[in-house]
């Protein structure tokens, strides 16, 4: 196994702290970081070692883990006053925010040779960080992975390797897309089956015991939407915006992907009408007001 002298995890919010916990648990040395005064008060609270800053966090840190909004604050944290120089020679950064592949692509170039970088976003939302049973989808280098396989091990149920690096961000933004598809068609099953005259339940029961089954169904729409408690955890514009990194990855590639532009169109007018801090579940308020 991995010896570490020094994890410094940067990111200390609903997901980023459950998740340093775990680490501590397992016995592993971490240095927590957070620009939130409140959130390095919060972990200190529950027995993290927080840092004053930023290269505090990082100095000799043969792991840097980063739990971030996006990459643009990833790259701002990394790259901010050369922080990464900090870290111990050959040190992995494990990019674990849910980030563009384009951006993590050249965030690799960037702090190379100081640091390697495997991405790693995760599944699950903060019930699963809480329990320790997240999906990482990893991309990188094989010997960075294996490294920083312990790390991952102590967070996630289900660890799949991708590919090189950036192929974690793109297939988590992929996931996305295929969830946020999900929920836009089964609240539109609700729609097409309650003006039928079917009832909402009953719509959900069949879809469930059927082929149009998804997570969606499956998931959310009993327990967080016609139970009118919109409480899934998960943020409406965090779900727009990793529906648009797929389309910006599409349009990268040259693929004209019509769904998906339609998907991230929905995702982004339901964002500009309800606000990015709702439960994304909410988006059957913005669908079903919209097909008045």
């Amino acid at each position: 196994m991995t010896k570490f002298k020094r994890i410094a995890f940067i990111g200390l919010g609903q997901m980023g702290l459950p998740m340093a916990k775990h680490i501590v648990e397992a016995g592993l040395p971490v240095v927590g970081f957070d620009s939130s005064e409140k959130a390095r008060s919060t972990a200190a609270k529950e027995g993290i070692i927080v840092a004053a800053s930023m290269h505090e966090a990082v100095h000799e840190a043969d792991c840097i883990i980063t739990m971030l909004p996006n990459g643009k604050i990833v790259q701002n944290a990394i790259l901010g006053g050369d922080a990464f120089r900090a870290a111990s020679a050959g040190a992995v950064l494990l990019e674990m925010s849910s980030s563009s592949p384009i951006y993590t692509r050249e965030l690799a170039q960037r702090v190379a040779p100081y640091l390697r970088v495997v991405d790693a976003p995760v599944s699950g939302g903060v019930k699963r960080a809480v329990s320790g049973t997240l999906t990482v989808m990893a991309g990188g280098d094989s010997d960075a992975l294996n490294q920083v396989r312990p790390v991952l091990d102590c967070l996630a149920s289900g660890v799949f390797v991708c590919g090189q690096v950036g192929a974690g961000h793109a297939m988590k933004s992929i996931n996305n897309f295929v969830s946020g598809a999900g929920v836009i068609a089964a609240v539109e099953a609700i729609e097409l089956g309650t003006a039928f005259g079917i009832s909402a339940e009953t719509i959900i029961d069949v879809l469930n015991a059927s082929s149009g089954k998804n997570n969606a169904t499956d998931v959310k729409m009993k327990q967080f939407v016609l139970s009118g408690t919109f409480a899934s955890g998960f943020a409406l514009g965090l779900m727009a915006k990793d529906i648009a990194i797929a389309a910006e990855l599409a349009e990268n590639l040259g693929l004209n992907l019509s769904g998906l532009q339609h998907t991230s169109t929905v995702w982004n007018e339901a964002t500009e009408t309800l606000g990015k801090t709702v439960d994304h579940t909410r988006i059957y308020e913005f669908l079903t007001k919209s097909s008045d």
